[in-house]
């Protein structure tokens, strides 16, 4: 059997049963859908959390916007990543974290999840391959995270979705700023 791990686009209706297999257990992260990164402050305010992120993100795949990409192994679910122009992410600019650090134009990697019974097995790496090959296929030049630095003592998983430090620098990124002790910018050039 199989089990190379495949990641795609969730970019039409027919994607959307693996996003949810993969997100409905609470939303993923406490119900957030991936879209607290999407969401202005009036929307957030205005958004049931839980349903109301996963009608959010149904509609976003149902459009075709590609909100993220789905990794598979053996045709089952088993991570996603959202990754897209940083203009996506209102959110980010508002963040003393993750606000701005220059005006290069840059995608953002916000959410980077797999499964419980799937971590541990090379899901994060090959998702956050698939982000960057997804984004330089799509114009990108640089593509930026907001990790957290396991380096400095172990991480829950309830933080763990902003990618790791460890894996990020393994897969070529480089801190670029840091305003909060656990948490840097970092940055991968494409060519």
């Amino acid at each position: 059997m199989d089990h190379t791990i495949t990641v795609r686009p969730a970019a039409a209706a027919a994607d959307w049963p693996d996003v949810e297999e993969l997100l409905s257990a609470r939303g993923s992260v406490k119900g957030c859908w991936c879209m607290f990164f999407r969401q202005t402050p009036q929307e957030r305010r205005e958004t049931e959390w839980g349903e109301g992120n996963r009608r959010a993100l149904r509609a976003l795949v149902d459009d075709g916007r590609r909100p993220g990409l789905v990794a598979r192994r053996d045709r089952t679910p088993v991570g996603w990543v959202s990754v897209a122009p940083r203009t996506e992410y209102s959110r980010l600019d508002r963040s003393p974290v993750s606000k701005p650090v220059d005006d290069v134009p840059v995608w953002a990697m916000v959410c980077l999840y797999v499964g419980k019974e799937h971590r541990g097995t090379g899901v994060a790496r090959e998702l956050v391959r698939g982000a960057v090959s997804f984004a330089r296929d799509n114009g990108a030049r640089t593509v930026e995270a907001h990790p957290v630095d396991d380096t400095m003592g172990p991480v829950g998983a309830g933080e763990a979705f902003h990618g790791l430090v460890s894996l990020l620098t393994a897969e070529g990124f480089s801190e670029v700023a840091r305003r909060s002790p656990k948490r840097p910018v970092m940055r991968r050039q494409l060519t």
